[in-house]
């Protein structure tokens, strides 16, 4: 799997960008079909930074978690459990379609009488 970090109108802290890539691979526990994590954290307004996760999976369209907040981690630990949610209720989603087949399922005989 494959984390991109990046960083517009500004450069990151040293230390943050490899704790940012450790959080998000824990994003790949929930659901393995995961492909990418793209992180893009936009420091246009230094007192209110930008946090967006896009996450590639596949046979599904993207998810994109987003989130502000004071500082970079504060907003990075509010994006992250958005991006859980997302990935909980697409596992729940493609896997729920398998509990009970047709074939399963008992048919109703309406010849008692």
């Amino acid at each position: 799997m494959q984390v991109n970090v990046s960083a517009r109108h500004g450069a990151l802290q040293p230390g943050d960008q490899a704790l940012v890539e450790e959080k998000a691979l824990k994003l790949r526990r929930l659901y393995d079909r995961v492909n990418a994590i793209d992180v893009t954290i936009d420091l246009e307004n230094l007192d209110k930074p930008h946090v967006e996760f896009r996450i590639s999976v596949e046979h599904s369209d993207d998810l994109i978690a987003h989130a502000e907040a004071t500082t970079v981690i504060a907003a990075l630990d509010s994006a992250i459990p958005k991006a859980e949610q997302q990935l909980r209720k697409l596992k729940e989603k493609k896997t729920e379609h398998r509990a009970t087949a047709h074939k399963h399922i008992e048919s109703v005989d309406t010849n008692d009488e």
